[in-house]
C-alpha cells in the first residue's frame, strides 16, 4: 500500500487558496497588513493542529479527543486574537481583511474535512 496521500492537494486546499490570494490582494490594492496577519495566523494554526494531531496518534480515544479539542479551541483563540490585534493596530480594513480570509479558509477547511475520509481510517490494521 502506498504511503503517500493521493488527496493531499484537496486536504490542504484552504492553505493553497490563502497563498493563491496574495497576488490578487496585492494587485487590487487590498489591505496587506490584514492579509499577511490573517495568512500567517491561519497557516500557523493549521500547522499547530497537524502537530497536535500527530502527537495524539497512538493514544487512547479519550486522550485523542482531549488533545484535538484543545488544539481546536487554541486555534480559534489564536486566530481571533490575531484578527482583533491587526484591526486595532492597523486600519479597520486590515481587521476585516484578516477576518474574511479566515472565514474563507475555514469554510474550505470544514468542507474538505467533512467530505474526505480521515487518513488514519484508511490504513490497514496490523
Amino acid at each position: 500500500m502506498p504511503t503517500s496521500d493521493p488527496l493531499v492537494l484537496v486536504r490542504y486546499m484552504d492553505v493553497l487558496v490563502v497563498v493563491a490570494a496574495a497576488p490578487f490582494v496585492i494587485l487590487m490594492g487590498g489591505p496587506l497588513l490584514g492579509y499577511v496577519v490573517g495568512a500567517v495566523a491561519w497557516v500557523g494554526t493549521r500547522v499547530l493542529g497537524l502537530l497536535v494531531e500527530r502527537a495524539a496518534r497512538g493514544r487512547t480515544a479519550k486522550q485523542q479527543v482531549g488533545l484535538n479539542f484543545g488544539a481546536l479551541m487554541g486555534r480559534a483563540w489564536i486566530l481571533g486574537l490575531a484578527i482583533l490585534a491587526v484591526g486595532l493596530a492597523g486600519e479597520r480594513e486590515d481587521g476585516l481583511m484578516a477576518a474574511l480570509l479566515a472565514l474563507v479558509a475555514f469554510t474550505i477547511y470544514l468542507a474538505t474535512s467533512l467530505a474526505l475520509p480521515r487518513t488514519e481510517r484508511n490504513t490497514p490494521s496490523s
